[in-house]
């Protein structure tokens, strides 16, 4: 957010959660357990970036071709896209600086603006998928939301976002999840959108 034109009010929120984020980190790594995901922060922060879910599951959609699975490729390829659209409307609206401890970069690494982590409402929505919109086996889910909590949790030990940033980012993967209930695509839709990607029939060719 410009601070130039922010609102005093909101001013004093941002600043006090510049302070308490720094002071949680602090806390957190006293404990073995958040140290430890301190040292798995780079592997949490690539298993949740944007561009690699969406280029990994095209390519699971394009590879994987059962009928079974349509319904759940589709469905779950239009909240990425809904993800990464909201995602970057509401930063472009708000243009929230990163932390300034934030100086790595990993590989296309990240934008510029905080507010929200799109890592966290990336991770929560994933988990929403897969435990209330296409439910995965129960036995499943602690490892999906312990995956998930790890992904959110690294965003401030890495000093990536502020807790501010996180905290939105994980309502807002709530969120869609209930967009994508709204908007879930039927069969017969899914199928006909799978078939018309996958169509490998060129003109002039073997029938």
């Amino acid at each position: 957010m410009d601070k130039n034109k922010t609102h005093p009010a909101i001013k004093k929120i941002l600043n006090y959660d510049v302070q308490l984020t720094k002071s949680l980190v602090s806390f957190l790594l006293n404990f073995v357990a958040f140290r430890s995901v301190k040292n798995h922060c780079r592997l949490l922060e690539i298993s949740c970036h944007g561009i690699a879910w969406l280029a990994s599951w095209m390519a699971f959609c394009w590879m994987i071709n059962s009928p079974s699975l349509y319904n759940m490729q589709i469905n779950m390829l239009l909240g990425l896209i809904v993800d990464i659209i909201i995602v970057a409307v509401i930063k472009a609206a708000t243009r929230r600086r990163r932390p300034s401890a934030d100086v790595e970069t990993v590989g296309f690494g990240p934008d510029k603006f905080s507010f929200p982590s799109g890592h966290a409402s990336r991770a929560f929505y994933i988990v929403g998928f897969f435990t209330m919109l296409y439910p995965l086996p129960m036995f499943m889910w602690p490892a999906l939301i312990v995956w998930a909590s790890g992904v959110a949790v690294s965003r401030l030990l890495m000093y990536r976002h502020h807790l501010l940033d996180v905290c939105a980012g994980i309502l807002l993967g709530m969120f869609e999840t209930l967009i994508l209930y709204v908007i879930w695509l039927g069969p017969e839709v899914t199928k006909s959108i799978m078939l018309s990607l996958s169509e490998d029939y060129v003109p002039g060719g073997a029938e």
